[in-house]
């Protein structure tokens, strides 16, 4: 999922959001998917019922289920994400890079999973697929010259 929004502020007493759109148009958005805001760690589904632009990068916003002031305050700060959306492909996918814990190599990198909040490699261990976590922690050191990525993770992860 792609976020295209931040909840600003609420809006008068019907449930109405200020909303701040990230890298998008308002034209971009369809009204008749769904948009998700994260509780308790999990997305759950709304529809825009109204979406009016308000200058070049903000809307006000009615969207399904909140139609008061209380509920609107309570997704203040909350980040609204579409699945929609293609995201563009980036050089950042590290496909048919071989991956290193520390100094032994663990295989190639077959594609990226965009898992929200949790980004994992899949790579080709001797034949087999292993999902590994691309977590900042991990990263040791990434050389594009030699496509090498080389990774410090936990013992047990990769066997």
């Amino acid at each position: 999922m792609l976020q295209i929004a931040k909840v600003l502020k609420s809006n008068g007493t019907d449930g109405d959001i200020l909303i701040g759109l990230f890298d998008i148009d308002i034209e971009q958005i369809d009204t008749k998917e769904p948009v998700f805001i994260e509780f308790d760690g999990l997305p759950v589904p709304f529809f825009f019922e109204s979406l009016k632009p308000k200058g070049n990068n903000k809307a006000i916003a009615h969207i399904t289920d909140v139609d008061n002031l209380e509920d609107a305050e309570e997704i203040v700060g909350r980040a609204v994400f579409a699945d929609y959306f293609e995201e563009e492909e980036t050089e950042d996918d590290f496909t048919g890079w071989t991956v290193f814990d520390g100094k032994c190599k663990i295989g190639v990198v077959t594609g990226l999973e965009p898992i929200p909040g949790n980004p994992c490699l899949d790579v080709d261990v001797n034949g087999s697929e292993v999902l590994i976590p691309l977590h900042e922690d991990f990263v040791v050191s990434i050389d594009e010259k030699s496509k090498t990525l080389v990774l410090n993770l936990p013992e047990g992860l990769v066997s």
